[in-house]
């Protein structure tokens, strides 16, 4: 996997082809997710920053959907699960506005939009059916998904208790809302190609991408590990060992 450094970020395109439609620079899209603190203000503020500097075409797209069942499923009242969400997702959106504000680019085309918003979407709604669909027949797909919900649950599961199958098939509806945008995101938004951008690699990313059959992102959709690059990060935080430059590694 070839790695570049662009800006104050370090991009890791998945495969060569995710390498050429990265180049093409056509689209990105941004997914930010409720409760995640990475996805501070400052950091949407360098994300839209640099993005524009590399797309014609910025999207955010955060998560809205299935958040009230998901604080449900592992512990809050349905009371208290719906009043949470809906302060996450509140939260969530005033912090994309916010560092898109802050960005310093009123000309560039930036949107930011909830998944929600594409529950109307007719290619949306056929992509989303294909991952239920393959959730149910594909063994290697669910598989993936299941590595992605054990990740997610594993800090909120109390020590030595195992995912419940009701809490399991949360996960999955939570990510299946998601998924259709790391498939065909070009289809969905009507852009000639894009780049599906996240600050760590997923599980479902070999089997999305890499594969021979089964569901597989199509061949205008690229996925990339966009992350802020070690070196700045090192300048911010005086306190951290200083590692062996990137240029004295190659």
């Amino acid at each position: 996997m070839t790695i570049h450094v662009d800006a104050s970020f370090e991009v890791l395109p998945f495969t060569r082809t995710c390498r050429h439609i990265w180049e093409d620079g056509d689209h990105v899209l941004i997914g930010v997710s409720p409760g995640n603190s990475y996805f501070s203000s400052d950091r949407i503020t360098s994300l839209a920053r640099w993005a524009t500097t590399r797309f014609a075409q910025v999207d955010f797209v955060y998560a809205d959907l299935h958040v009230d069942r998901m604080f449900a499923a592992f512990g809050y009242t349905e009371e208290h699960a719906g009043k949470r969400a809906a302060k996450e997702i509140k939260a969530v959106r005033r912090r994309i506005l916010k560092g898109v504000e802050e960005s310093g680019n009123p000309g560039a085309e930036i949107r930011v939009r909830a998944l929600s918003e594409f529950l109307s979407n007719p290619v949306y709604q056929l992509l989303h059916r294909r991952v239920l669909h393959f959730l149910e027949t594909d063994d290697e797909f669910r598989k993936g998904c299941e590595e992605m919900a054990l990740h997610f649950a594993g800090s909120k599961l109390p020590e030595g208790e195992s995912i419940t199958d009701s809490q399991l098939q949360v996960c999955f509806d939570y990510m299946a809302a998601e998924l259709p945008f790391f498939i065909d995101t070009p289809s969905i938004l009507d852009v000639p190609s894009s780049v599906a951008a996240y600050h760590v690699k997923m599980p479902l990313t070999d089997v999305l991408f890499a594969r021979g059959g089964g569901l597989r992102a199509t061949r205008n959709q690229a996925y990339a590990v966009v992350r802020p690059d070690t070196e700045e990060m090192v300048q911010k935080d005086p306190n951290q060992p200083n590692p062996t430059s990137r240029r004295d590694r190659r």
